[in-house]
């Protein structure tokens, strides 16, 4: 039998195209034109928006941590595992694998979100052995992301490490984190909370179809306008930087400065995993003419693979490509004046937070 190619479609609203299998299943399907006309049907049903499902998970632990010397922080916290934003590069696909669920459209579809997480927070603060350091909330997935408007597990999250006085940073694409002013704006006055926005590019049709539920660009400088405002020490995130796509790195930057950043950092697009043949899908529907030209130019920065996990060139890459990024970046944050003062965190306020309902005297 003559094989047939299926060609790939973009699926309304979502990052993905297919819900690609997994590393570790053993069977592989594949779409197939048995000339009964289904699969007609199953391609016209593509560009039918797919409903988003919550899945609720009893969480063990609230903080997890890392010993990445290319990481700046060594905690961090989850509300979520998977990611409504649809983030067609987002490097914790393959985390869903482990559920056994697709990195593909299940990543972007199939939300787990941890209903206890605050609960457990509380308890782990409240160890006689706990010591206080900066937690990074949403270093995996959007902490901000849809669900959370509904949802509201980071604002419980926030609102336990305010009780505690407890210094958090978060980095999100979505204007939701305006809603948590209240408690984000106070804590970030005593130097307990920072702000990061991600911000890839200023392209809003680019933007759409590289992140299609986050917030458009004109709306995550808005944000950062507020944060400014609200005297909320904030930054702005350029990840990933992804070669012939993303080229407006400076114009970024400026606007972002404009807006009240005051901070800002950036790292080349990571491939690990099954994100490389989710990339390559992406690239097929969206920019076909380009696609060999981008993953040439990504392997040149990777050592000829589609990804090199050693610390000391996972984030930013290797070779004249990877350099030209990195000197384009440090020579516009140089000149705008980012980077000048580092955000210093207040341990020294921290409490143990207690049980639910209960209140300090002092």
């Amino acid at each position: 039998m003559d094989e047939v190619h299926i060609p790939l479609h973009a699926v309304k609203g979502r990052g993905a195209a297919t819900h690609l299998p997994h590393r570790f299943e053993v069977d592989r399907r594949a779409a197939f034109d048995d000339g009964w006309a289904s699969l007609e049907e199953r391609l016209d049903a593509a560009g039918q928006p797919l409903p988003t499902e919550v899945v609720w998970e009893d969480a063990r632990s609230a903080i997890t941590t890392n010993d990445s010397p290319d990481v700046g922080f060594d905690r961090s916290l989850n509300p979520y595992r998977g990611c409504e934003h649809g983030c067609s590069y987002c490097y914790a696909r393959p985390t869903h694998s482990y559920l056994n669920l697709s990195p593909g459209l299940d990543f972007e579809t199939k939300i787990i979100a941890k209903r206890n997480i605050a609960q457990v927070l509380r308890g782990e603060l409240a160890r006689k052995s706990y010591r206080p350091q900066l937690v990074a909330i949403g270093s995996a997935t959007d902490c901000y992301q849809p669900v959370e408007r509904e949802l509201r597990l980071t604002r419980a999250v926030i609102e336990v490490l305010q009780q505690a006085r407890h210094p958090f940073s978060l980095v999100t694409k979505s204007s939701g984190v305006e809603r948590d002013l209240d408690l984000i704006a106070p804590m970030a006055a005593q130097r307990l909370a920072a702000v990061s926005v991600t911000i890839t590019t200023l392209d809003a049709d680019l933007a759409r179809r590289l992140e299609p539920r986050a917030a458009a660009p004109h709306r995550r400088l808005r944000l950062l306008r507020t944060l400014a405002e609200h005297g909320v020490p904030c930054g702005v995130s350029l990840a990933p930087q992804i070669p012939f796509l993303t080229d407006d790195m400076e114009q970024v930057l400026e606007a972002a400065w404009d807006a009240g950043a005051r901070s800002a950092f950036y790292h080349v697009l990571r491939l690990p995993w099954e994100v490389a043949p989710l990339f390559r899908q992406w690239l097929q529907v969206h920019y076909p003419q380009r696609a060999d030209r981008i993953m040439a130019r990504i392997h040149d920065m990777r050592g000829g693979r589609d990804y090199d996990s050693d610390f000391a060139t996972r984030m930013k890459g290797s070779g004249p490509w990877a350099d030209l990024i990195g000197q384009r970046f440090r020579r516009a944050v140089r000149k705008l004046g980012f980077n000048t003062q580092r955000a210093e965190f207040d341990t020294s306020l921290f409490r143990p937070a207690g049980p639910a309902g209960q209140v300090h005297l002092f």
